[in-house]
């Protein structure tokens, strides 16, 4: 009744927005194209503040770039502060996430960092041959074929991927140092280390420990309320016909959390 009487000020209400996952461009995974309809809802229904709940071990890094800027561009147009609160992990992508938010809160055993950029795969050199096939590829252009796994590994195109990794890692770090500047320790927190609870406090990666219904309460009262926001499910999802893609990603988002025993 109140939001309809002008005079009788609303309680206040927080606009919380679940990253969970592993970030990459299709399945089931964490995207833009998934979260942009939820993110421009949340801002859109003006809250008090925008809260993410982040348990990510990363991904793409253009995409954990696109959802992080586009939570920052709204928060800034909006001038909304935004909480993020960290579950399990906020790692690598799943950090780039965080850094999205004006403080960051952890759990005491939230694994925070992994400042760095993986490529990996397979070779696969000989295994055609063992089984009788012959592999034909046909290219305009010397690099096309860059990493075949079924090719013996060229020392250039191992030099031309750590140069790619190495830009990327670039605009990561320069990342990081703007949204965490004068926060950050003297330490080199960009070697793709992680760091635990208040370890991470205290290199600079996070600001407090702490949980998003308490620490709501404590910001902005007890009559806070919250109104949840998600990744939007394609119609094929809906329906199934995503089973084959949404066990792939599940078996490597599995993976992704392996890499810090979860």
């Amino acid at each position: 009744m109140k939001r309809w009487i002008p005079f009788l000020k609303s309680d206040p209400t927080v606009a919380v927005i679940r990253l969970q996952g592993a970030i990459a461009s299709s399945g089931r995974a964490l995207n833009d194209c998934g979260l942009a309809d939820s993110i421009e809802k949340a801002f859109r229904s003006k809250p008090t503040a925008v809260a993410l709940e982040i348990s990510s071990p990363g991904g793409s890094p253009v995409q954990s770039s696109l959802i992080a800027s586009r939570i920052r561009r709204l928060a800034d147009e909006k001038e909304i502060p935004v909480y993020a609160f960290v579950e399990d992990v906020a790692a690598s992508g799943g950090y780039w996430l965080a850094t999205a938010a004006d403080e960051i809160y952890i759990d005491a055993g939230s694994i925070v960092g992994s400042i760095g950029v993986i490529s990996s795969g397979f070779g696969l050199t000989g295994t055609l041959e063992k089984i009788g096939a012959e592999r034909r590829v046909y290219t305009a252009g010397k690099s096309k074929s860059m990493l075949d796994p079924f090719q013996e590994e060229k020392p250039a195109d191992v030099k031309r991927l750590k140069g790619l990794l190495d830009d990327i890692h670039v605009l990561f770090k320069d990342h990081v140092a703007a949204r965490r500047n004068g926060k950050l320790s003297n330490k080199d927190l960009f070697t793709g280390e992680i760091w635990v609870g208040q370890k991470s406090i205290d290199v600079g990666l996070a600001d407090h420990i702490g949980h998003m219904v308490p620490t709501m309460k404590t910001r902005f009262g007890e009559k806070v309320k919250f109104r949840r926001f998600g990744q939007k499910k394609s119609i094929l999802g809906r329906f199934g016909a995503q089973i084959i893609d949404d066990a792939v990603t599940g078996i490597e988002e599995r993976a992704a959390y392996a890499r810090f025993g979860l």
